[in-house]
């Protein structure tokens, strides 16, 4: 079992997955976010008042969704998933000992895919602006000493799974969390504009609901 993870979680595929979900997920809702509002303006069998209601309801959701998604559901899957890896699945092997979290982990990597040992010496005798340490110190002994190797191990396991932990987090995330956390956002929001009119918002909800079948499915993850 742990060594079919460990092959999944190494392989190039579930790398392309975890960037083509994050970068699709971000420009599609961003193209929601325009395109969705701009179809409800330009709809002309619904009354005014109902499609900036509508309009400036679609763009809160999709714009709340990708915010959250992008500042709290992302970190938070990648950081649990290293951590769950870490103490559970790998119990500090592999690598895992060696970073105390993805932070670390990810600044380590990007120095060791330096092609040039000298940039690599050079910068891990650089100070770190604001603190009085070299960059070398943020390491231990054993990542000092293969970032002067002419190809320093790069750690698949620990980037495996961070970026299995970044696609689950993406999926969970837009289908269940983001949603779900927007709404606490949104009717706040169109209270204070003034667009929600306690009056009204039933008959309002109903034309919503007959336009989103218009359009298409709030947000689709593809990987």
């Amino acid at each position: 079992m742990i060594g079919a993870i460990k092959s999944f979680i190494t392989s190039s595929q579930l790398a392309n997955i975890a960037q083509s979900t994050t970068q699709s997920v971000a420009m599609e809702t961003t193209l929601k976010s325009i395109g969705r509002p701009g179809f409800i303006l330009i709809d002309k069998d619904i009354d005014s008042d109902t499609k900036q209601y509508a309009a400036a309801k679609e763009f809160l959701y999709q714009a709340t969704c990708l915010a959250i998604y992008l500042a709290c559901i992302v970190p938070i899957f990648k950081n649990g998933g290293f951590k769950l890896a870490k103490e559970k699945i790998f119990k500090n092997a592999n690598g895992f000992e060696h970073f105390k979290n993805v932070k670390e982990y990810m600044h380590y990597r990007k120095l060791a895919e330096n092609p040039s040992i000298e940039n690599r010496k050079a910068t891990l005798e650089k100070i770190i602006p604001g603190k009085n340490t070299k960059v070398k110190e943020q390491y231990d002994a054993t990542l000092q000493e293969e970032l002067k190797k002419e190809k320093p191990e790069l750690y698949s396991y620990v980037k495996g799974a961070i970026e299995l932990s970044n696609t689950i987090g993406s999926v969970l995330g837009l289908a269940i969390f983001a949603p779900q956390i927007s709404h606490a956002f949104i009717h706040p929001t169109l209270k204070f504009l003034g667009l929600e009119d306690k009056n009204k918002k039933q008959n309002r909800q109903n034309q919503v609901i007959n336009m989103q079948n218009k359009t298409t499915p709030n947000i689709n993850v593809n990987a």
